[in-house]
């Protein structure tokens, strides 16, 4: 059984910076994905990053793409979102996630999740 955790959440003013940590356990890095996902209120979850085969796979939605970056450490069992130039519009509760394998784009292939992890930003 895959289980995460998330942390890093937190307040913080716009232009800001924070980075949230996923530590996974029950996963294969070198062939699963992890992704991390933001619900803001009143929308639906939305996938924003992923990484899979232990880094070698990447992927993005274009709006946070040039502010995000998703990496991991070298167990593959830590994943990272760096999240820069931080904006109201990125309020939301994130969520890390698990997939079997690629493609790691897939956001509807993911079926292990965290409890997620608050990001408040304000203006």
């Amino acid at each position: 059984q895959v289980h995460l955790v998330e942390s890093g959440g937190g307040s913080v003013q716009a232009g800001d910076s924070l980075r949230l940590s996923c530590a996974a356990s029950g996963y294969t890095p070198s062939t699963g994905c992890i992704g991390w996902f933001r619900q803001r209120a009143g929308q639906e979850r939305e996938g924003i990053a992923a990484t899979g085969r232990g880094g070698e796979v990447t992927a993005y939605r274009v709006s946070v793409k040039g502010r995000f970056t998703i990496s991991q450490d070298n167990t593959g069992n830590t994943v990272y979102l760096q999240m820069n130039s931080l904006t109201p519009d990125d309020t939301a509760m994130y969520y890390c996630a698990a997939a079997a394998s690629p493609p790691c784009g897939a956001w509807a292939s993911y079926n292990f999740w965290g409890q997620g992890t608050q990001v408040t930003v304000s203006s």
